[in-house]
Protein backbone atom coordinates (compact mmCIF):
# COMPACT_ATOMS: atom_id res chain seq x y z
CA UNK A 1 0.00 0.00 0.00
CA UNK A 2 1.27 3.45 -0.90
CA UNK A 3 2.22 5.89 1.83
CA UNK A 4 0.47 8.71 -0.03
CA UNK A 5 -1.72 8.89 -3.12
CA UNK A 6 0.33 9.61 -6.26
CA UNK A 7 -2.20 12.17 -7.54
CA UNK A 8 -1.99 14.07 -4.27
CA UNK A 9 1.80 14.02 -4.41
CA UNK A 10 1.65 15.51 -7.91
CA UNK A 11 -0.25 18.60 -6.74
CA UNK A 12 1.38 19.24 -3.34
CA UNK A 13 4.06 21.92 -3.07
CA UNK A 14 6.13 23.25 -0.21
CA UNK A 15 4.15 26.00 1.56
CA UNK A 16 7.37 27.99 2.06
CA UNK A 17 8.95 27.86 -1.41
CA UNK A 18 5.99 26.70 -3.57
CA UNK A 19 8.37 24.13 -5.12
CA UNK A 20 7.58 20.48 -5.73
CA UNK A 21 8.25 17.82 -3.12
CA UNK A 22 9.61 14.31 -3.29
CA UNK A 23 8.59 11.38 -1.15
CA UNK A 24 11.08 9.71 1.17
CA UNK A 25 9.46 6.31 1.73
CA UNK A 26 11.95 5.32 4.44
CA UNK A 27 11.11 8.25 6.75
CA UNK A 28 7.49 8.78 5.57
CA UNK A 29 8.19 12.43 4.78
CA UNK A 30 7.76 14.83 1.90
CA UNK A 31 11.06 16.59 1.24
CA UNK A 32 11.66 20.08 -0.14
CA UNK A 33 15.35 20.48 -0.93
CA UNK A 34 15.11 24.24 -1.53
CA UNK A 35 13.65 25.05 1.91
CA UNK A 36 15.50 22.22 3.64
CA UNK A 37 12.30 20.96 5.27
CA UNK A 38 10.82 17.48 5.63
CA UNK A 39 7.03 17.37 6.12
CA UNK A 40 5.74 14.29 7.98
CA UNK A 41 3.02 11.99 6.67
CA UNK A 42 0.77 10.80 9.49
CA UNK A 43 -1.82 8.09 8.79
CA UNK A 44 -1.52 8.79 5.06
CA UNK A 45 -2.11 12.54 5.50
CA UNK A 46 0.72 14.99 4.80
CA UNK A 47 1.17 17.59 7.54
CA UNK A 48 2.07 20.66 5.48
CA UNK A 49 2.73 23.09 8.33
CA UNK A 50 6.24 24.59 8.38
CA UNK A 51 6.26 24.52 12.19
CA UNK A 52 5.62 20.74 12.09
CA UNK A 53 8.37 20.11 9.53
CA UNK A 54 11.79 18.77 10.39
CA UNK A 55 14.85 20.73 9.28
CA UNK A 56 17.16 18.71 7.05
Amino acid sequence: MAIIDEQLLDILVCPVTKKSLYLNEDTHELICEESGLAYPIKDGIPVMLPEEARKL
